[in-house]
């Protein structure tokens, strides 16, 4: 079954925390500024060491889609002003404002300071983002990699995330095979409403 760590505590939790330092997070924030879409595959892992794989496609404003692999009947999606989880086995759909989700950063990096700190790191060709409110941390903490890469926007590549929530239940994303900047239709953030009575959103 899909890993209800990432869906719950890396996408739902907002976003309150210390500033980061200077140097790094401006470098994260040009990158994220330049980025206008995104697409990307990408491969999650839970706690258990199991894998799904998909793509990930993001447009701003808000707008991001978590397209799994075939057979597994979940989909997340953002439209520009909120984020669904969609189970279409038990046709249960989850809503919260996309300006409730740690992933907002991909969308407007502006104010990064405030809830982001910069962690240090081996590799000096890699910058850890960690996003999480420490007076609740029941809300789990989300820590953003980026690499690196003189081709891409900013001079950056985020390369996935590692999400851990209250329990410590760890969800891993990772991207590859990014593309910037190219046409993305609005049409790709559209969803089928599997309760009864449904729609197309």
């Amino acid at each position: 079954m899909f890993s209800r760590s990432f869906a719950l505590s890396a996408l739902a939790a907002p976003l309150l925390v210390a500033a980061a330092p200077a140097p790094e997070l401006a470098q994260v924030q040009a990158h994220l500024k330049a980025v206008t879409t995104m697409v990307a595959d990408f491969s999650q892992e839970d706690r258990n060491g199991r894998v799904l794989t998909g793509t990930m496609t993001l447009k701003k404003p808000g707008k991001i889609r978590f397209q799994y692999e075939k057979g597994v009947p979940q989909l997340i999606v953002a439209d520009g002003s909120s984020l669904y989880f969609i189970d279409y086995q038990v046709r249960q759909v989850q809503r919260w404002p996309v300006g409730n989700s740690p992933l907002r950063v991909l969308f407007d990096p502006s104010k990064m300071e405030s809830y982001a700190t910069v962690k240090p790191t081996a590799d000096q060709r890699v910058i850890s983002v960690e996003v999480h409110d420490p007076k609740k941390p029941e809300y789990g903490r989300i820590t953003m990699v980026f690499q690196k890469d003189a081709a891409a926007p900013g001079g950056l590549k985020l390369q996935g995330w590692v999400a851990l929530d209250a329990q410590s239940n760890r969800t891993t994303i990772r991207l590859t095979n990014q593309r910037f900047n190219g046409a993305v239709a609005d049409s790709a953030f559209r969803w089928t409403d599997p309760r009864p009575q449904g729609r197309t959103h």
